[in-house]
């Protein structure tokens, strides 16, 4: 596989693994960052299976096990662990299916056990603070307003957000189109107030940026923002709204479904607007449903009150 992304980190590859990440590129259509997640983890089992004299092609349960024992012995956590695990799962699913091996070696590999992680959100009244934060009348003041609106009123991944094009959105209906994982396109619909914040930056600040690109948001020089740059613009307005506590872009997205289901919606919408694949991923979430639910109880219930 040439100019592959093992390649270009002088990473250790094999035939087989870039055949392997060749198909789930062409086949997936994944992002360049999963794709060298892929890479990485293979690339480290490849590094490993050489340090033992091992061979790829005569792998074992027994010499995955060993290199199991490896991760948790350089420190591995189990949710780096059930990731890299993934990775080698899916390589393995498609040696079979090629024929290169009889049976799939990881077959007998578990999932570490993960821990309920509870996602961190910022009240409505830290959001109200940030949002509030831009000045208007400037020209990063207009962009960073509608840009934090954005974040806030689609839900968006901050990759979902820099890859973002004027035509994705439809100034008619209040709807974006959004790219999520593996290019799945989604319909999210915003409120009124980001619509209004979002036809004002695009109107009369925008074309001020002299676009380079077609990026719904431009620095400088006209060109779409970075994943550092937005990164970096959190921080500021975070530390302005005097927020101790850590956050990041994908803090508003935590926030957004986080208070959908405060107000009343169900699961399985918030998945949808989300672009959640599985409704797992979204079940992280419950522990607000539950408890909006049980207030529901207590309140309405007859006997509750005795």
């Amino acid at each position: 596989m040439k100019n592959s992304i093992s390649d270009k980190n002088d990473l250790p590859t094999h035939r087989w693994v870039d055949r392997y990440l060749e198909h789930i590129l062409i086949e997936k259509g994944l992002s360049e960052n999963s794709l060298s997640g892929y890479s990485q983890d293979l690339a480290s089992l490849l590094a490993f299976l050489s340090a033992k004299s091992f061979r790829l092609e005569e792998l074992t349960d027994q010499t995955l096990f060993l290199y199991l024992t490896y991760l948790r012995a350089k420190g591995l956590k189990s949710r780096s662990l059930a990731r890299h695990l993934s990775s080698l799962r899916g390589f393995f699913s498609y040696a079979v299916a090629e024929k290169w091996y009889k049976e799939d070696p990881g077959h007998l590999l578990e999932n570490p056990k993960l821990p309920k992680k509870l996602p961190e959100f910022l009240t409505r009244a830290e959001i109200a603070r940030i949002l509030d934060l831009p000045d208007g009348s400037t020209k990063l003041g207009m962009r960073d307003k509608a840009m934090l609106e954005l974040l806030y009123a689609a839900g968006l991944r901050v990759s979902e957000l820099i890859q973002m094009k004027v035509l994705d959105y439809d100034a008619q209906v209040g709807l974006l189109r959004v790219f999520g994982k593996g290019s799945k396109e989604r319909l999210v619909p915003i409120h009124y107030t980001a619509q209004d914040v979002l036809n004002r930056y695009l109107k009369q600040t925008r074309p001020s940026f002299k676009p380079a690109e077609d990026y719904m948001f431009l620095n400088r020089s006209g060109k779409g923002l970075t994943r550092q740059g937005v990164w970096k613009l959190i921080k500021k307005f975070a530390a302005k709204a005097e927020i101790k506590r850590s956050i990041s872009p994908h803090t508003f997205r935590h926030s957004f479904a986080t208070h959908l289901l405060e107000g009343g919606a169900d699961l399985r919408t918030v998945q949808l607007l989300l672009g959640h694949a599985d409704i797992s991923a979204t079940e992280i979430y419950t522990h607000i449903q539950s408890g909006r639910l049980k207030n529901i109880h207590q309140e309405y219930h007859p006997r509750s009150g005795i």
